[in-house]
């Protein structure tokens, strides 16, 4: 399993924006390489973090992830700016 930060941040954000198309104008990426970003994150951890294809709703590891993954990213911002 090889995790990357970024696919967290792209995980999260899409959580948060409830879309790609809101995403990937944040991330300024296609919407097709935030959905592969998102399909090799949950390859990574084995099954699903979304309940529909739209993205705009959890699933309950969806929700463990999102609240981990906002955990790394702020702690790697803070580290960023220290």
């Amino acid at each position: 399993m090889a995790i990357k930060l970024e696919m967290l941040r792209t995980f999260r954000i899409v959580a948060e924006q409830g879309s790609l198309i809101a995403a990937s104008s944040l991330l300024a990426r296609t919407p097709s390489a935030v959905s592969m970003t998102l399909a090799q994150l949950e390859a990574d951890i084995g099954a699903p973090l979304f309940e529909t294809d739209r993205k705009n709703r959890l699933t309950p590891l969806g929700q463990l992830v999102l609240e981990e993954s906002s955990r790394a990213t702020d702690a790697f911002s803070r580290s960023i700016e220290a």
